[in-house]
């Protein structure tokens, strides 16, 4: 299952115009790549959860095979959004990955390494210094809240549960899955875990977060998707139907999807959008312009 319900606040106003987990990526909406990149690793059906603007991702998945979108009318959380999807979940192993998170954690090795463990659920953490604050102790959860416990980790995001375990969410109202799993600890019940340091991740929380990932991608300093399908030599990515102008002056990295660029423009280190038009010189740095 995928979650894709959430607001974004903290890329607003940008998330305004659109959910994040369809922000693009190298002009690839985010959600469509996870999802072609699930199917690869092996999964027939995702469930993806939407709420927030939920009309575009409805629109965005329509006729895809394989895909559930679970219409959200209130605000569930990260667990009530599980529970309501509980009936759609075969008696297996559950993948569960938030819909907005790039990374290079191999799907078909976190679910492994869920059955060999055997507990009820099983979180893919790291080292990230910026996100620690779960205490780990002998690969199992000690505490989200007491950071004293023991070897404090990042969550990427990407968890496997056995569908059971989600009886335990009341059936309505919001409720967060770190919530259920804190109950799973006071019951004595592990909650494994699975390091991925070598790994590479980001949650493009922040425009500062999505800028940075397309420099990694766009100078190769990030690995980049095969899905992604970009093989320029070059730091620069048009959407192949932009229109620009004459005189135009590329700097460092730049991604630009079906766009209009005034004559005289300077692009740097910036993002722009499908539709976007910039007017005749303009000079765009350190930029995201979605509009």
């Amino acid at each position: 299952m995928i979650l894709a319900a959430g607001f974004g606040t903290r890329l607003l106003p940008y998330t305004l115009i659109r959910p994040k987990p369809l922000f693009p990526i190298l002009n690839h909406p985010l959600l469509l790549l996870t999802i072609k990149r699930l199917q690869q690793a092996g999964c027939d059906l995702i469930v993806v959860n939407c709420h927030y603007l939920r009309e575009q991702i409805v629109h965005a998945l329509q006729g895809i095979s394989g895909v559930l979108v679970q219409e959200e009318t209130s605000v569930l959380g990260t667990g009530g959004g599980l529970r309501l999807a509980l009936d759609q979940f075969r008696e297996e192993p559950l993948l569960v990955t938030n819909g907005d998170i790039y990374h290079t954690i191999d799907y078909q090795h976190l679910y492994q390494s869920h059955i060999k463990k055997g507990a009820p659920v099983t979180m893919a953490m790291h080292d990230c210094h910026r996100f620690n604050t779960v205490a780990v102790q002998d690969d199992r959860v000690c505490s989200f809240d007491e950071r004293n416990k023991g070897d404090l980790l990042a969550f990427t995001g990407l968890h496997v549960l056995e569908p059971e375990v989600l009886s335990g969410i009341p059936t309505q109202g919001e409720y967060s899955i770190i919530d259920l799993y804190r109950q799973l600890i006071e019951q004595g019940l592990p909650i494994s875990v699975t390091r991925v340091d070598d790994c590479f991740w980001t949650d493009m929380g922040t425009v500062e977060d999505y800028l940075a990932l397309h420099a990694g991608l766009l100078t190769r300093k990030v690995p980049l998707w095969p899905e992604l399908g970009f093989s320029a030599k070059n730091h620069f990515l048009f959407g192949g139907k932009e229109k620009t102008g004459s005189d135009l002056v590329l700097r460092d990295w730049a991604c630009v999807g079906n766009a209009v660029i005034g004559n005289n423009t300077h692009l740097q280190r910036s993002v722009v959008w499908d539709g976007v038009i910039i007017e005749e010189g303009r000079r765009v740095v350190d930029q995201l312009v979605a509009q």
